[in-house]
């Protein structure tokens, strides 16, 4: 199939990417607050990466469809917040983040919502297999993806922020940060997320049920690659407490993941 064709060479791609910008990083080629090719080149393939993945599963316009909504939400919450600081808190993007749609949202954004919501929906599925009959599985799996795309931000936040600076936060009134973001950021995360999973489950429901779904590892060796990026990325420049938030994240995913998949 052609989309099984796209799907291996962008994922053979990401590893590739993924390779050279860990050895750039630890070269120190690759500096805070400068555009580099490779990590929205990086973006670019996890997306469609991911998009073929699930097509695997669902047909192309229920893809789309679901895409569609990550990304238009996701941007409407960013844009709004620039204007009002709701509900991600102050910010302002830099010029790392690439070009500006309609003078305001930079285009990785909307793909970022893509990348980060899908996998850590794919995530969750392994980790509730054994309890997929249960009627109250599908408020379990927007439970858990949620919880699970917030310890990404958790992850990304420092490594897109405070050392790339793809997007810059101002200073709150409350005295308490992660890294320099407020903690209201992680709070509308949850929030976003929330609201995206509201209207993109429907769509993502597979429609004709057949035999039973064999367990797909790959959203969760994307939700894995990405923390460890960060949390590389985060101990080359001495930031402990996003490597140690990272470590717990991956190990305990990881081996609930894996315990889920072989029910």
């Amino acid at each position: 199939m052609f989309s099984e064709r796209i799907h291996t060479v962008a994922t053979g791609l990401v590893a590739l990417i993924f390779a050279v910008i860990l050895f750039r990083l630890g070269t120190g080629q690759i500096k805070s607050g400068e555009s580099e090719w490779e990590l929205p080149l990086l973006l670019t393939l996890t997306a469609a990466s991911t998009l073929t993945a699930l097509a695997r599963q669902l047909q192309w316009q229920y893809v789309l469809g679901a895409a569609f909504i990550a990304a238009l939400v996701g941007s409407l919450a960013h844009t709004f917040s620039l204007n009002s600081g709701i509900p991600f808190g102050p910010f302002v993007f830099g010029p790392a983040a690439g070009p500006q749609m309609f003078d305001k949202l930079p285009w990785t954004v909307p793909v970022i919502w893509i990348v980060v919501l899908f996998n850590s929906r794919g995530v969750g599925r392994l980790i509730l297999r054994p309890w997929r009959k249960i009627r109250s599985y599908g408020f379990w799996l927007i439970g858990v993806t949620v919880a699970l795309s917030t310890f990404f931000d958790l992850g990304m936040d420092p490594f897109l922020a405070h050392l790339l600076h793809y997007w810059l936060w101002s200073p709150t009134k409350f005295p308490v940060d992660w890294e320099g973001a407020p903690l209201i950021n992680f709070l509308g995360w949850m929030f976003v997320s929330l609201q995206i999973l509201a209207f993109a489950t429907p769509v993502l429901i597979k429609k004709q049920p057949g035999q039973r779904s064999v367990a797909d590892y790959h959203p969760l060796g994307i939700w894995v690659g990405g923390l460890l990026l960060f949390a590389i990325a985060a101990g080359l420049h001495g930031l402990w407490a996003p490597v140690a938030i990272d470590a717990v994240a991956v190990v305990a995913a990881t081996a609930l993941a894996i315990r889920g998949a072989r029910w």
